[in-house]
C-alpha cells in the first residue's frame, strides 16, 4: 500500500498539512487521512479516519498503526488520538511515527499516554 500516495488525498486546503495513517487490525488493513474543515474545531484526523474504517469494517483490536506526514516533520497523534488509539490498543499494539528524517520511530500506547483511563477502567 502507498501511505505517501494516499496522504497526498488528504484534505488540507487550509493548513496544506498532509497527513495519512493506516490501522491494521484483526480484520484487515484501514486508511485514513486528515480532513480539515472552514470550522477549523470540525476536522479529522488520519488517525481517527483510519480507526473509523477499522470499526465500520467490524475491526476490533488495533494490532498496529502508521501515522506520516510531510517529509522534515516529526508526526505525533493528537491527545483526542491518543486515546482513541487507546480504546483499541493492546499492550502489544504498535504505534509507529515518522520522524523528521524520515524514518519510523516505534512506541506503545503506554509510552504515548501514560496513566491513562481507557476501557479496562469501566469494567
Amino acid at each position: 500500500m502507498d501511505l505517501e500516495k494516499i496522504r497526498r488525498q488528504a484534505y488540507a486546503p487550509y493548513s496544506k498539512f498532509h497527513v495519512a495513517a493506516l490501522a491494521i487490525s484483526d480484520v484487515g488493513e484501514h486508511v485514513g487521512t486528515n480532513m480539515e474543515n472552514a470550522a477549523y474545531p470540525e476536522g479529522v484526523c488520519a488517525e481517527g479516519a483510519a480507526l473509523s474504517a477499522m470499526t465500520t469494517a467490524g475491526g476490533r483490536k488495533l494490532k498496529s498503526i502508521k501515522i506520516i506526514g510531510p517529509q522534515g516533520v516529526s508526526i505525533r497523534p493528537c491527545g483526542g488520538c491518543r486515546q482513541k488509539i487507546l480504546e483499541f490498543a493492546t499492550p502489544t499494539t504498535v504505534i509507529q511515527c515518522q520522524e523528521a528524517d524520515g524514518t519510523l520511530r516505534k512506541f506503545s500506547i503506554a509510552d504515548l499516554l501514560p496513566g491513562s483511563f481507557g476501557p479496562d477502567d469501566l469494567t
